[in-house]
């Protein structure tokens, strides 16, 4: 009687122990990848970054996976906004003016951000700020590469680019006086950065059957997954496992300034998400781009 009792505590324990560790898994498994999409509007993936990653608000139709927020800056200049039931405001210069002011707030709203002049990183998607006249490469079309445009309204003349304009992150429609410029080698969507450099357009992989589009983004790593290739001047993408009803069909969604840009996994111009909007994207090869 006593070897059964102790037979079944240890039966017990290994069992607890398997259900915890199954648990452990499942919840590692379910965290999105780096750059991966993480939230949104008919979102039905993971909402979870893995270690060191942030899901980051882009708009309500996407959130990604995105490094933590961090820059410094060589003015010297800093600003801190933290509050919980308490807004405190604190401005420090290197000079020798030194001011700092407390101001109580029932907000719970939490902001940090740091500049820098020798490198930026960003974890929410803003307008590009490439200069007035030029994305990474300069505004004039450099040999072998070709500027990549929407041709539909509401976003007809928006090029192809980095959500801040020659840096990895979101996708985007934007202006053409930060247009960025592309060739496609080896099946992978390359953004020319200048000295050999390049950012890879990657796509979030399909987590759901129902998901109706795809978020992209730039990476420095290349895509396992997926082909990018010219169908006469359109742009198109295809990978094993996804089905398409029009390879060339993309959404542009979110904000109207520089809508993210999105694979259609439907029909094109039928039953379009809500806040999006249809397009296709054309290879434009003049001197320069225009709007």
């Amino acid at each position: 009687m006593a070897i059964g009792s102790l037979v079944g505590a240890v039966m017990f324990n290994f069992n607890l122990k398997a259900v915890v560790l199954a648990a452990v898994v499942a919840h590692v498994a379910a965290q999105s990848p780096q750059y991966g999409q993480c939230g949104g509007i008919g979102w039905s993936g993971a909402t979870t970054c893995t270690s060191g990653w942030t899901c980051t608000y882009s708009n309500p139709y996407y959130s990604q996976c995105l490094p933590g927020a961090s820059t410094s800056s060589t003015t010297s200049k800093s600003s801190t906004t933290t509050s919980s039931t308490t807004k405190s405001t604190t401005t420090t210069s290197s000079t020798t003016k030194s001011t700092t002011t407390t101001t109580t707030s029932s907000t719970s709203k939490s902001t940090s951000t740091t500049t820098s002049t020798t490198s930026t990183t960003s974890t929410t998607s803003t307008s590009p700020s490439g200069t007035a006249t030029a994305g990474p490469t300069g505004p004039t079309l450099l040999p072998n590469n070709l500027w990549i445009r929407a041709v539909e309204a509401p976003n007809f003349h928006k090029y192809l680019q980095s959500s801040v304009s020659g840096q990895p992150g979101p996708a985007v429609f934007g202006s053409y006086t930060t247009a960025a410029q592309f060739q496609i080698v080896n099946g992978q969507l390359e953004q020319q950065l200048g000295g050999g450099a390049v950012l890879y357009l990657n796509v979030t992989p399909q987590n759901s059957t129902t998901q109706t589009y795809l978020s992209t983004f730039f990476s420095t790593t290349a895509p396992t997954t997926g082909t990018w290739a010219f169908q006469g001047d359109g742009l198109t993408w295809t990978a094993p496992g996804v089905s398409r009803q029009n390879n060339g069909a993309f959404l542009a969604c979110g904000d109207a300034t520089t809508p993210s840009v999105n694979i259609n996994l439907g029909a094109y111009a039928y039953m379009t998400p809500a806040g999006c909007a249809d397009e296709t994207l054309n290879y434009y090869n003049g001197a320069t781009a225009v709007n």
